[in-house]
């Protein structure tokens, strides 16, 4: 199974439904986290989504640089209960990334990771580059991945 990515412009309405459903799903009700999560950065990104029987089971949001960083970012990384642990958010955030690579020819990616996944995110390459902060009262790490130059 292949992402899709998506420009939100792209979306069906049945796409987004199912992106915002997910992301509702695990990070207002699982973890019990009231934020706002329509931002504004939602129309001005990438949207990297996986369908299982229909149902959005993982996405992402791929921003620009000047979008919420400074630098290329992946945010709102998501897979739901029934996925985890079967590799899916390792194929998300490789297959994120090589499209960040590819298609924006991005030299480094910034993450907020929450605190918890900084060993799953540096498995992946990126490095804690902040001190711990709290985000919608969750505990964060700047993250960031660079590419070396060849």
């Amino acid at each position: 199974m292949k992402f899709e990515f998506k420009h939100f412009s792209e979306l069906t309405n049945e796409e987004l439904y199912g992106i915002m459903q997910l992301r509702a799903e695990v990070f207002v009700v699982e973890q019990n986290c009231v934020y706002n999560d329509l931002d504004g950065h939602d129309k001005e990104a990438i949207h990297q989504f996986l369908r299982k029987d229909g149902v959005v089971v993982a996405c992402s949001r791929l921003l620009k640089p000047g979008s919420r960083f400074s630098d290329y970012s992946i945010g709102r990384v998501v897979v739901k209960e029934s996925e985890r642990g079967t590799g899916l958010g390792i194929q998300m955030m490789e297959e994120a990334k090589d499209f960040m690579l590819k298609e924006w020819n991005a030299e480094k990616i910034k993450i907020s990771a929450q605190k918890y996944l900084q060993k799953f995110y540096e498995e992946l390459g990126f490095v804690v580059i902040t001190e711990e902060y709290l985000e919608d009262g969750i505990p964060h790490f700047g993250m960031l991945l660079e590419y070396k130059k060849q």
